[in-house]
């Protein structure tokens, strides 16, 4: 804005002594030339000095919301003990092979969001950006099983088929107790933080930010409009 006001003080500057000239002349013809090439130089100006700001603005919002587009993680560690137990039986029930274990799981645990799927279009005639796609959260998952107090029979061995039931219901348990915990919340609230800084950006710059037709004011309206 500071670079249009020194342009129209330039502008004016050197037509008014030239009008004032040629009215002191008296000759009526030349003045009105002046005066209908003076407007045109000053919307000129004026005019392509809006635009270069709006193309600046578009660029800095559009580089902004590269920089968020990237890998957002927020990690948690969870500790789970389980007992597994399984009985085969033979002879209708009269004879027994058991095989049992104690399970201490420790699980370290991610919740993602890849801004980098982030799609938005930017209306620079509008003055508006709209965010097209916010990627869902991706919960993954990497446990390590640690096997105590094991028995297990010649007729009833620990197998493949018996961890990958260990790790489902581990697994399981874990997600249960994740739910329960504040990851997701926290991995919300990062979120949160991304998305504000080009709401901060584009309200800086009296441009407008829509997610799904509606229009994003406030950090308030992120939780509810985009990230709910």
């Amino acid at each position: 804005m500071a670079r249009t006001s020194s342009t129209e003080t330039a502008i004016k500057n050197m037509l008014i002594p030239l009008v004032q000239a040629i009215g002191r002349s008296g000759k009526l013809i030349y003045l009105l030339i002046f005066l209908i090439v003076g407007f045109l130089v000053y919307q000129f100006f004026t005019k392509s000095s809006e635009s270069s700001t709006v193309e600046y603005n578009s660029a800095l919002i559009e580089k902004q919301i590269k920089s968020v587009g990237k890998l957002v993680v927020t990690e948690g560690h969870y500790a789970e003990v389980i007992t597994y137990k399984d009985q085969q039986k033979y002879f209708m029930d009269f004879i027994t092979f058991e095989k049992k274990a104690l399970i201490v799981a420790n699980a370290d645990v991610l919740v993602m969001y890849d801004l980098r799927q982030l799609k938005y279009d930017i209306d620079e005639k509008n003055k508006t950006v709209t965010l097209k796609n916010i990627p869902e959260p991706e919960l993954k998952i990497n446990q390590d099983l640690h096997f105590y107090d094991v028995n297990q029979s010649r007729f009833n061995p620990f197998n493949a088929q018996d961890y990958n039931k260990i790790n489902k219901k581990v697994k399981a348990e874990l997600t249960k107790k994740i739910e329960k915990s504040s990851l997701k919340s926290n991995a919300k609230n990062r979120l949160l933080s991304e998305l504000s800084k080009i709401l901060i950006l584009t309200n800086t710059m009296g441009w407008t930010l829509k997610y799904d037709g509606r229009e994003v004011k406030t950090d308030k309206d992120i939780e509810l409009k985009i990230i709910n």
